[in-house]
């Protein structure tokens, strides 16, 4: 009993042992505690903000979290403010899943208790304990879990009117902050105040507390940047796909998440784009032109240091009374260095015109390359494409997207660059040649400034691509009108255009006022910022003048640079301006670029070699709309020199069949071949070298019929054009033209009849001396006089050579070798004009609708004028309407 009872009361003397020993500590912190003595440590003030060549720590850790805490409580009220009264709560399925957004939460949290294990760190170590140790962990502490309790409120509710994606405004400049603010901390690196010399255990335990900071804020930041735990499209977006609201919503939210989208997204993909236009390869003079402008731009950054310094020695020459030779020659220099700055940083100076004339080189080369790449690749794409586009938008895309690369060039490069490199040389120069106090107030300013730029930049971005749009409508739908101006008339529409027009103008005015006023914004903000930091500077340096730490020539100095450093700032937000609106103008251009070619050239595609002309269709499949095929099963076969003839109803895939053939469109089932080789094995350019197409529309270019009929064979001499001409029997008719074979055909050869367009097609194609001809319908909308005019040229290009007609008349392919009869996509008859009327069947059917048709007409012609007749039989064709 007693060796239990002896044991216990040992037992007991250790706890309370331990117990005083933690209460001891516990006082000793709460003695350190009471004993803040000041604020800062012992000879240092709040005022002395650089000493021993650094920041002092007391008005570094008491400045930044004080921002960051003003950053975080202030804005961050607003900000919860905003998102509990006009938010709603995201449903959980729309909310991605992110193991980043887990390390943003952990980092932000660690961040936090981080700040409380510094303070309790320097509470124990220090002593006294100084004011500053206590605020900064405090304050800190309280800024990261502000931070924290605002990430988890935009994960959980989003404001229903945001079409944005991405972080809020205040986190994102809260994360900037921070990880701008530890980066500040190597502005000190020769301090020994700092743990830069890791010259005793507690600058090595402050260094790991910096390295935590910075590590975990800089990947706050970047990680911030692309907003992980946030979903990547407009919450309004996906609930309305979610409710299946296609048709009456769907349409106009995607344009309206394409309008918001952000125009720098895709950026590296853009500047990927850019980079090989600037850089122009294989031309060796052009690559030394564009090192000798970044060489001058480099000079640039030097005058504009020197020029105020200068321009300060002269204010003090003269002050001080210094002798005249001196003082003339300090002058002199600075003369010289305005001449080549010229008015002021990036005004027209001597070196800034230099580097503009030899960029004029570069400038045309980028220019020359965008256009023709594009031109190119518009060529290159397939029918389909072009069937559905509108001219109007995609010659403003062009335009506009090959004058932004210009603009983004030069921009970037001569003006956004040279810019923030004048920026942070301010920041050097003044902090270490004035004091950190200037410096500051510079980085303060520059820091508001672009961030605020941005911001108001990136908000007004949908206003400017909106504007876009509505340009491209309007100038769309005044081509269309103007390409179309006969159906305009005949419908006495003209009214109705001019209409249209000017709605399409006023939506575009209203989205331009938009756009202007909200520029009116930005200039305002920008000049407030500006006046500011002038005023604060001045004001400081004025004082430091009057204390005598500064000579007068130092105020000019700092005047004359803050003006200089201002006049390119404050075309800065014009400088982004222009870029993001290039960016945007880019779009559309990027777009085509992107348009994928349908039809390509394989790999190993050979030359088509041509021996007698056998063209094959075995089993051919095709459609133009996935589900609704237009050909089904297609075989047929047409021997060297033979005419095969393709008729049916229409939609039936007698055109279908031609474009196969010249390769338009890839088969989707199937084989075509000509003399045994598999079109789509070939090129594409051999293989069309070998066929002729007269078109049912014929198309020529706005030049005279020369140049018209010259299209056939581009080298072709004149003598060969009107040999041409006189084999198609339109020789005569265009010598009684005024200007002859020089007359000019007009938009898309309207000047011309049908007829005689016809005629030019024919001469071009015979020009051509293709082996193989392809007829599409090419006299199914002229008169019958012309019509057997045509028929006879087109005998004499046809001779001998294998050829494939789609016919309407059937009068006109009564001597084909073969008729093919389609229906719904598959050959429902085939054989000769005899054999098929014969059997009886659709041909036949076909043919004596037509034979009734043509009786009709001529009834018709031959009624009487005063009398109408009782009942007319309905053309069974639409052949009928054109031959009447």
């Amino acid at each position: 009993m007693g060796g239990e009872g002896g044991g216990g009361g040992m037992g007991g003397g250790a706890v309370v042992s331990e117990s005083r020993r933690f209460l001891c500590v516990i006082e000793g912190f709460c003695r350190k505690m009471v004993e803040l003595r000041s604020f800062c440590e012992p000879g240092v003030s709040l005022q002395r903000v650089w000493t021993d060549g650094g920041f002092t720590p007391c008005f570094f850790f008491t400045l930044v979290p004080s921002v960051l805490g003003t950053l975080a409580v202030l804005l961050g009220t607003l900000h919860c403010v905003c998102y509990t009264r006009y938010g709603t709560h995201m449903e959980p399925r729309f909310v991605p899943r992110s193991h980043l957004y887990k390390l943003q939460l952990v980092l932000s949290v660690l961040l936090g208790l981080q700040a409380l294990v510094w303070m309790i760190f320097r509470v124990v170590r220090d002593t006294p304990v100084p004011g500053y140790v206590i605020l900064c962990g405090c304050l800190y502490a309280l800024a990261w879990v502000w931070a924290t309790a605002l990430l988890r409120m935009e994960r959980k509710r989003v404001l229903v009117r945001d079409r944005t994606r991405g972080h809020s405004a205040v986190l994102l400049l809260y994360w900037t902050t921070a990880f701008v603010a530890e980066n500040l901390a190597f502005v000190s690196w020769e301090s020994p105040k700092w743990w830069w010399g890791f010259e005793n255990p507690e600058q090595l335990v402050e260094f790991a507390f910096w390295l935590f900071r910075y590590i975990c804020s800089g990947i706050l930041f970047f990680v911030g940047l692309k907003a992980p735990g946030l979903p990547r499209r407009p919450y309004t977006l996906l609930i309305n796909e979610d409710e299946r609201d296609v048709e009456s919503s769907g349409q106009l939210l995607l344009g309206d998440a394409a309008q918001n989208q952000s125009a720098w997204s895709d950026f590296r993909k853009k500047v990927r784009l850019l980079v090989p236009y600037m850089w122009p390869r294989g031309s060796v003079l052009l690559q030394l032109l564009v090192l000798l402008c970044l060489g001058l731009l480099g000079a640039e950054r030097a005058i504009n240091v020197f020029v105020p310094i200068y321009y300060k020695n002269i204010v003090n020459e003269l002050t001080d009374g210094s002798p005249w030779k001196t003082l003339a020659t300090t002058v002199c220099i600075y003369v010289l260095l305005k001449f080549l700055q010229g008015g002021g940083a990036g005004s027209s100076g001597f070196v800034s015109n230099a580097r503009s004339f030899l960029w004029i080189r570069v400038q045309q080369y980028t220019g020359r390359v965008v256009q023709v790449r594009l031109f190119a690749h518009l060529h290159s794409l397939s029918l389909r494409w072009h069937l559905q586009r509108r001219t109007g938008e995609v010659l403003r895309s062009i335009d506009r997207g090959t004058s932004s690369i210009d603009s983004l060039l030069s921009y970037i490069v001569f003006s956004i660059l040279p810019t923030i490199a004048d920026i942070i040389i301010a920041i050097i120069f003044f902090t270490s040649n004035f004091n950190a106090w200037f410096g500051l107030i510079i980085f303060i300013c520059m820091a508001l400034y672009l961030t605020l730029t941005i911001i108001i930049t990136e908000w007004r971005t949908k206003y400017r691509r909106e504007m876009n749009t509505q340009d491209n409508n309007a100038k769309a739908k005044a081509v269309d009108s103007l390409l179309n101006f006969e159906t305009v008339k005949y419908y006495n529409a003209e009214d109705y255009e001019v209409g249209r027009f000017e709605e399409a103008i006023l939506k575009y005015q209203s989205l331009e006022w938009l756009t202007n006023a909200s520029l009116a914004l930005l200039n305002q903000t920008q000049n407030l910022i500006i006046g500011s930091g002038l005023l604060a500077g001045s004001l400081l340096c004025a004082y430091f003048v009057t204390e005598g730490k500064f000579q007068v020539g130092d105020y000019v100095l700092f005047g004359t640079y803050i003006i200089q450093l201002y006049t390119p700032l404050n075309w800065f937000g014009t400088y982004y301006r222009v870029i993001q609106r290039s960016f945007i103008d880019m779009e559309s251009m990027f777009k085509l670029f992107d348009e994928e070619e349908e039809v390509k050239d394989d790999v190993n595609a050979g030359t088509l070699h041509y021996k007698q002309g056998k063209i094959e269709f075995e089993n051919v499949s095709f459609s133009y709309v996935e589900g609704k095929e237009i050909l089904k099963d297609v075989s047929f076969m047409v021997q060297p020199g033979q005419t095969v003839a393709l008729v049916g109803q229409s939609g039936s895939g007698k055109s279908t069949i031609i474009r196969l053939l010249f390769r338009f469109y890839d088969v989707q089932g199937g084989c075509i071949r000509i003399d045994g080789q598999d079109v789509t094995k070939v090129k594409q350019a051999s293989l069309r070298s070998h066929i002729g197409v007269v078109p049912q529309d014929t198309v020529l270019f706005n030049d005279n019929i020369r140049e018209n009929i010259r299209y056939g064979r581009i080298s072709a001499s004149d003598q060969e054009v009107e040999n041409a001409a006189i084999a198609a029997d339109i020789h005569d008719k265009i010598l009684t033209f005024s200007d002859g074979y020089n007359t000019q055909v007009g938009e898309r050869g309207l000047k011309l009849s049908g007829g005689e367009k016809q005629r030019v097609a024919i001469a071009r194609t015979i020009l051509k001396a293709p082996q193989i001809i392809l007829l599409d319908e090419a006299t199914s909308a002229l008169d019958t006089q012309t019509e057997r005019n045509i028929q006879a040229s087109l005998a004499k290009v046809c001779a001998n050579r294998t050829t494939v007609v789609v016919a309407h008349r059937l009068s006109t392919i009564i001597g084909a070798d073969q008729i093919l009869v389609l229906r719904e996509g598959q050959i429902a008859e085939r054989g000769r004009h005899e054999e098929l009327l014969a059997k009886g069947g659709l041909y036949a059917d076909m043919w004596l609708k037509q034979q009734q048709a043509s009786d009709s007409d001529s009834a018709s012609d031959s009624e009487t004028k005063d009398r109408r007749p009782e009942k007319l039989q309905p053309p069974s064709s639409s052949a009928g309407h054109k031959h009447h």
